[in-house]
């Protein structure tokens, strides 16, 4: 009988672990770095409005970490990665029932639950820049809490949750079509909706603070490691690639973009550079971990023209999508996305593309993004319609001018040295006045 138990205590100690803690403690960071990612938009976004609207802005990111993760929690996670069909999850996890510290894969289940909970919070979040300075906060939240599990989760689940197009085979390593064209095509449908600011045209609606546009691109490029290296899910090889596809695809983007900048204008600017970057790491997140790291060199270099010029056609036309959220995520996300398809390498991704010879996974990678296109565009006209209804959208001309952060907030970013503003309601028709910087502005203008 002793002989029997040795190589039975062999084999156990064989076996490996459900959960592995290099795979747990790399995903613990990931997690955190890309919930960095949303502060860190915060300031993009912030420094390239005007100094009036800046909290505004700023808050509208920010705020994304409160509403949008409780709706995960309560119930997109569910609909996202729950058991369904091949277009919707199922309530089998809302309220996170039955999501504990379980296997799921080599992490802990609470922990795979946490890390998407952050993508699903910035892809709302990024949907902002298209109507800051002039959408009322109140509507703006019931907007990205409903769009997060109205639209959001849906497609999720179809690429990621195990729905169909994850059937079909369509490549997205990190987000392309989740996040980036999701996002992108909701922007453009808000920003036609609500119409431009008051002074979109007649004016030059210039960044306040480029040191601010800078800090936000750093801190997006660090977040991003996490965002793409830790969609792999493990620390392994994959999440190698991933890293360093995350690395060196924005300097291409960036330098092509510098260039592009130079010959056209003669001079190359912060803001540009800036841009630069985020279209790079937009353009490499579906493709991170499918292709080579010359393939993602030449995915970030390709990324750069078509959201370059993309920005360019915008500004003469009447769109008011602020902050160029169609042209850096949409334009950039659909870029990447079919560009996966092209620089696919099996040696890498374990799936080929066009350049082995694939050219069917160019047509799955387009017909991924056309279904999000299509849904989110119609899904996302459709909540700003009934948000519309229930609150209004819009912050009037008058208030526009004063600026978001005193009329919605009653705040200012930058003070005067002589204490807050107060802002007292419509039904108190007294001069506002300066008070201490002790005592918080009042306000019920809000949202």
């Amino acid at each position: 009988m002793a002989g029997l138990a040795l190589p039975l205590v062999i084999l156990a100690d064989a076996a490996p672990p459900a959960i592995a803690g290099a795979d747990t403690a790399w995903m613990l960071v990931a997690t955190a770095l890309v919930l960095l990612m949303t502060p860190g938009l915060a300031f993009f976004y912030g420094g390239l409005v005007r100094s009036k609207n800046a909290l505004n802005t700023m808050m509208m990111s920010f705020a994304a970490l409160g509403v949008v993760a409780l709706a995960w929690a309560l119930v997109g996670y569910s609909l996202a990665f729950g058991e369904g069909t091949s277009l919707i999850g199922g309530l089998r996890h809302a309220l996170l029932a039955g999501v504990g510290l379980e296997a799921k894969g080599s992490i802990p289940h609470l922990q795979f639950m946490a890390y998407q909970a952050t993508f699903a919070i910035i892809t709302a979040a990024l949907i902002s820049g298209a109507v800051v300075e002039r959408m009322r906060f109140g509507a703006y939240l019931a907007f990205i809490t409903l769009w997060s599990v109205v639209v959001y989760a849906p497609v999720c689940h179809w690429v990621w949750g195990g729905g169909w197009l994850a059937t079909l085979g369509a490549l997205d390593f990190a987000g392309g079509t989740v996040v980036h064209v999701n996002a992108g095509v909701a922007a453009l449908v808000g920003a036609w909706v609500l119409g431009p600011r008051r002074d979109y045209g007649r004016q030059a609606l210039l960044p306040h603070n480029v040191p601010f546009v800078l800090l936000g691109a750093a801190l997006l490029w660090f977040g991003w490691f996490g965002f793409n290296a830790g969609s792999a899910l493990a620390a392994n090889g994959s999440a190698a690639l991933a890293f360093v596809n995350t690395m060196f695809a924005p300097a291409a983007t960036l330098t092509v973009w510098m260039l592009l900048d130079h010959f056209r204008t003669g001079k190359i600017t912060a803001v540009g550079a800036a841009t630069g970057i985020v279209v790079g790491l937009i353009a490499i997140t579906p493709a991170a971990g499918f292709v080579s790291p010359l393939g993602g060199i030449l995915v970030g270099a390709i990324s750069a023209l078509p959201s370059y010029f993309g920005i360019l056609y915008r500004s003469r036309t009447r769109l008011d999508d602020s902050l160029d959220v169609v042209a850096a995520h949409g334009l950039g996300g659909m870029t990447g996305a079919l560009l996966t398809g092209v620089f696919a390498a099996s040696a890498w991704g374990g799936t080929a593309g066009l350049i082995e010879g694939n050219l069917a996974q160019v047509g799955k990678q387009a017909i991924a993004i056309a279904a999000t296109l299509v849904y989110s565009g119609v899904m996302s006209f459709g909540l700003f319609k009934v948000v519309g209804w229930a609150s209004g959208l819009l912050v009037d001309a008058r208030r526009q001018g004063r600026g978001l952060d005193v009329e919605l907030h009653g705040e200012e970013a930058y003070g005067s040295g002589e204490g807050a503003i107060l802002v007292l309601s419509d039904a108190k028709p007294a001069t506002p006045r300066p008070v201490g910087a002790l005592h918080p502005a009042a306000s019920s203008l809000g949202s």
